[in-house]
């Protein structure tokens, strides 16, 4: 799992591959379609698709010559997951500042 997480977040922290993810996320797209998206050789295009792949985030399909990249959602979990830990982190906080508040308050 920590390789997973790894991927993942190595995936997203570059500002074209997030792009990517939300192109993908409204439709499926070949290499070629994303590479008209961008100023970038579709070399590169097929680099930072290859690291969303080793991340989980996105699914490759072969359709004839073609090859179809799609959205992997489920790939989103471990980041998700981790990053809920900090949902319950800033919920204790604010309870404990409501406390505060409230005894301060009578």
């Amino acid at each position: 799992m920590p390789d997973q997480i790894q991927n993942a977040f190595r995936a997203l922290a570059d500002p074209t591959r997030r792009d990517i993810v939300q192109m993908l996320a409204s439709q499926d797209m070949t290499i070629a379609q994303l590479t008209d998206c961008f100023d970038m050789t579709r070399a590169a295009v097929k680099k930072h698709l290859t690291v969303l792949s080793d991340g989980g985030l996105i699914r490759v399909e072969a359709r004839g010559r073609e090859r179809i990249n799609r959205l992997e959602p489920k790939g989103m979990a471990p980041v998700l997951d981790w990053l809920s830990f900090f949902d319950q982190f800033w919920d204790e906080r604010l309870r404990t500042l409501k406390e505060a508040i409230e005894r301060k308050e009578t």
